[in-house]
């Protein structure tokens, strides 16, 4: 049994226009509400092992955040660009290649998140809210087997409803 936890990147600040969409920092809703969801993560929910996230300025520092709470170091993130509006393929592409892992985090964009979701889930969410997160157990020994099979959903945690 592996267990997955999708968490997409807080709310981003669209007040630099020098900046393009990937280097577009957390907005001050984006910075509480990943506060926020830290902690109700960290309270809720067993750290994950690993965690994997879009360079991206947002995901990466949704995920940094995250992992300081959860007690973990940098050297447990590992930066993936083509996470940056990955769809969903591309993302079982990329956890396929995590090693012995048991729980992993990953940290991205909609809507590839949303639709992956959607595949693990008997119950349809028409959007992942910015920095929510849900998490899967998922009936596989091996990341290397992981495909679209639906699975054991643990939790979704919004900002609104945390």
């Amino acid at each position: 049994m592996k267990t997955l936890y999708l968490v997409r990147h807080a709310k981003s600040s669209w007040n630099f226009n020098e900046l393009n969409d990937h280097d577009r920092p957390l907005s001050n809703r984006g910075r509480r509400d990943v506060r926020k969801m830290a902690m109700v993560l960290c309270k809720n929910v067993k750290a994950p092992e690993q965690i994997m996230s879009s360079t991206a300025s947002r995901a990466f520092y949704t995920a940094l955040f995250m992992a300081d709470h959860w007690g973990l170091s940098e050297s447990q993130i590992d930066l993936h660009r083509t996470l940056f509006h990955a769809d969903p393929l591309e993302i079982l592409t990329l956890l396929r290649k995590f090693a012995t892992y048991e729980v992993v985090a990953v940290f991205g964009h909609n809507p590839g998140f949303t639709d992956l979701a959607n595949l693990f889930s008997n119950h349809y969410i028409e959007n992942l809210p910015t920095c929510s997160a849900i998490g899967f157990n998922i009936n596989i020994k091996h990341w290397s087997a992981l495909t679209t099979q639906k699975a054991e959903p643990l939790f979704y945690y919004t900002p609104k409803n945390s």
